[in-house]
């Protein structure tokens, strides 16, 4: 099964700026999603945004406008997600995810990073 491997959460200030990365081990010759979830503290798991292997991109609207998902130009396995104009809301344990199309969907879970928007 593909590792997937997150960095960059961290402690900022409301309005102020991360960026998330999430690697995963291997190019995959197939159809998938990639992407990140959050889930703060006693409430569900969500999605934030995911950016298909077709270049497609989905957005929760939440972040619409504020956070932005993207692949590294030279790493084509490398996933980002530029978080600007943070708010205290967006303070959650931020999860890589990627679900592959084998026919049946093959999903992979990061082990999550903590986000924290608070002055």
């Amino acid at each position: 099964q593909v590792q997937l491997a997150e960095s960059g959460g961290g402690l900022v200030q409301p309005g102020g700026s991360l960026r998330l990365s999430c690697e995963k081990s291997r190019t995959i010759p197939k159809r998938y999603i990639m992407g990140w979830y959050r889930q703060a503290s006693g409430k569900q798991r969500d999605l934030v945004a995911t950016l298909a292997s077709n270049g497609q991109t989905n957005y929760t609207g939440a972040v619409k406008g504020r956070f932005t998902i993207s692949r590294d130009r030279d790493n084509v396995n490398l996933l980002y997600l530029q978080m600007n104009s943070l708010k205290p809301e967006d303070t959650a344990v931020y999860y890589c995810y990627l679900n592959i199309d084998y026919g049946v969907s093959e999903v992979t879970w990061g082990q999550g990073t903590q986000v924290t928007v608070s002055s």
